[in-house]
C-alpha cells in the first residue's frame, strides 16, 4: 500500500528524483571516477541531462499532440503532469549539483530556480497551461543530446583526438539549430502565448501574475541563450580564421 501511494500520480516526482540522483551518483562514483573532481561533477550533470532532455522532448511532444483539447488555457492532462514531474525531478537534482559543487555559479542556480517556479506553478498551482510550458520545455530540450555531446567532447578535446574531431564537426550544425530554436521559434511561441493570455481568454484559469512571471522568466532565459550562442559563434569564427592563417603561413 505504501509503494502504491509512493507511485501515485501526484507523487511521481519523488521516484523520478531518486532516479536522477542514482544516475548522478553512478556517474560520479563509477563512470567518471578517474576524472578530477570538477570534471567528474560536470560529466555527471551532463549524464542526467542526457537522461532528461531527449525523453522530455519526445514525451512532451507526444503529450501535446495526444490532447485533442490542447491550447494555452487547457486543463493539464495526466500525461502532461507526468512530463512536468519528470522535469521537476531533473531540475531539483541538477540544482543540488550546482549548490554543492558550484555555489558561485549564480546564473545557473537562478536559471534552475526560475525554471522550477514556472513548472511547479503550472503543475501544482493553476493546473492549466501545461500546453505552454511543455511546448517551451520541448523547444528547450530538443537540442539537449547535441549540447551534452558538444559539452563532453569539448571538455576532452585537448587530450583526446577523437573528441576534438567530434567537437570540431559538431559545433557548426549545433550552433545553427540552437540559434534557430532559441532565436526564432522560441520567441515566436512566447509572443503568441503572451498575446493569448493578455487578451483575457484564460481569465479565471491562469492568473495574470502567473502568466506574466512565466513570460518574464522565459524571455530572460531566451535572452541569455541568444547571448550564449552569439559568444560561441564569435569563438568559432575566430578559431577558424586563426586556423586558416596558420595554414597559409605553413604553405
Amino acid at each position: 500500500m505504501g509503494m502504491l501511494f509512493f507511485f501515485h500520480q501526484d507523487w511521481l516526482v519523488f521516484p523520478f528524483f531518486f532516479f536522477f540522483l542514482a544516475i548522478y551518483l553512478i556517474g560520479y562514483s563509477i563512470l567518471f571516477r578517474n576524472k578530477n573532481p570538477k570534471i567528474r561533477s560536470e560529466f555527471s550533470s551532463c549524464l542526467i541531462s542526457l537522461f532528461h532532455g531527449t525523453p522530455a522532448a519526445i514525451f512532451g511532444a507526444i503529450s501535446i499532440f495526444s490532447d485533442p483539447n490542447s491550447g494555452f488555457a487547457s486543463l493539464n492532462t495526466a500525461f502532461q503532469k507526468t512530463v512536468l514531474d519528470y522535469s521537476i525531478a531533473y531540475f531539483v537534482t541538477d540544482l543540488l549539483h550546482y549548490v554543492v559543487f558550484f555555489p558561485s555559479d549564480v546564473l545557473f542556480i537562478a536559471h534552475h530556480i526560475a525554471t522550477l517556479f514556472v513548472i511547479v506553478t503550472c503543475r501544482h498551482v493553476v493546473s492549466h497551461g501545461a500546453f505552454s510550458v511543455v511546448v517551451l520545455l520541448v523547444l528547450a530540450e530538443v537540442t539537449s543530446a547535441c549540447q551534452n555531446t558538444w559539452t563532453l567532447t569539448g571538455a576532452c578535446r585537448k587530450e583526446n583526438r577523437f573528441a576534438a574531431r567530434v567537437y570540431h564537426v559538431l559545433s557548426p550544425p549545433f550552433y545553427v539549430v540552437y540559434s534557430i530554436v532559441r532565436g526564432f521559434v522560441g520567441p515566436y511561441f512566447v509572443f503568441r502565448m503572451v498575446v493569448f493570455y493578455a487578451s483575457g481568454l484564460a481569465y479565471g484559469l491562469v492568473p495574470t501574475w502567473i502568466w506574466v512571471s512565466w513570460a518574464v522568466v522565459v524571455f530572460s532565459a531566451i535572452g541569455v541563450s541568444i547571448l550564449w550562442v552569439y559568444t560561441r559563434w564569435v569563438e568559432l569564427i575566430s578559431e577558424r580564421r586563426t586556423g586558416a592563417k596558420l595554414e597559409e603561413k605553413i604553405r
